[in-house]
């Protein structure tokens, strides 16, 4: 109930005015039926603009970490994440993917949508990196067409580490269902799943018209973090 109080009249109305988003394609999402949504991630904005316009719920997998916040700042986090339909997956440990395919799946088995950044993880540049196979398998398991959608402006709007957004357009671009029935029974392949997700991230891409970088985005957040870390470490003496 809350989650469309939040869409209609508390959240909804104001991310409208703020980013005046441009929808594109809306009509390739299904009316009824399971159906995944997978989309690339620039900016925390992403969470709620897309369930913003879409005319049916969504729910999104995020990190525990929206959930499990100290005190009262962190209950009432955890309740509006929740409201905004999103379920909480520990992204730590040998089972996390696993627990999200779980949990997708779930989602996917009463008929819903449910949306998926198959990055698994925000790009801190505004680049589109490899997709994680977690979404081929949730695909092929469920029997169910992927929808891409590109958000377009809102790495602009708000880069991550930035707050407050600012004015800026958006644009949400949805493309043609793309079916896999053709890969059915064979989501154990690892061949199937790598190509299955190469052909959603690259209709992404295509509608998105980024900058593709073959490499998954946690693995070089890590190793800029490594280097900025160093370069704190050994700062560079002034030359004499």
């Amino acid at each position: 109930m809350f989650y469309y109080v939040l869409k209609y009249v508390l959240l909804g109305p104001l991310l409208r005015v703020v980013f005046r988003p441009r929808i594109e394609g809306l009509d390739r999402v299904p009316g009824t039926g399971a159906a995944i949504v997978a989309g690339n991630h620039l900016s925390f904005s992403d969470h709620f603009l897309m369930p913003a316009v879409l005319k049916r719920r969504i729910t999104f997998l995020a990190k525990a970490e929206y959930f499990t916040g100290p005190g009262l700042k962190g209950r009432l986090t955890a309740f509006f994440f929740r409201s905004a339909g999103q379920i909480p997956v520990d992204r730590s440990g040998k089972e996390a993917g696993q627990a999200a395919i779980r949990e997708g799946l779930g989602v996917l088995g009463r008929g819903e949508l449910l949306g998926i950044y198959p990055e698994g993880t925000r790009s801190h540049d505004g680049r589109l990196y490899k997709g994680k196979v977690g979404v081929a398998v949730m695909a092929l398991r469920a029997g169910v067409p992927v929808v891409p959608c590109a958000m377009i402006g809102t790495f602009e709007a708000q880069p991550p580490g930035r707050k407050i957004p600012k004015l800026h357009p958006v644009v949400i671009r949805f493309g043609e269902p793309l079916d896999f029935s053709r890969y059915a029974g064979m989501e154990g392949e690892k061949a199937v799943l790598r190509a299955v997700t190469d052909e959603i991230v690259y209709a992404i891409l295509s509608l998105s018209g980024q900058e593709y970088v073959d490499r998954y985005a946690a693995d070089v957040k890590a190793e800029e973090a490594e280097r900025a870390a160093q370069g704190r470490r050994f700062p560079r003496l002034p030359h004499r």
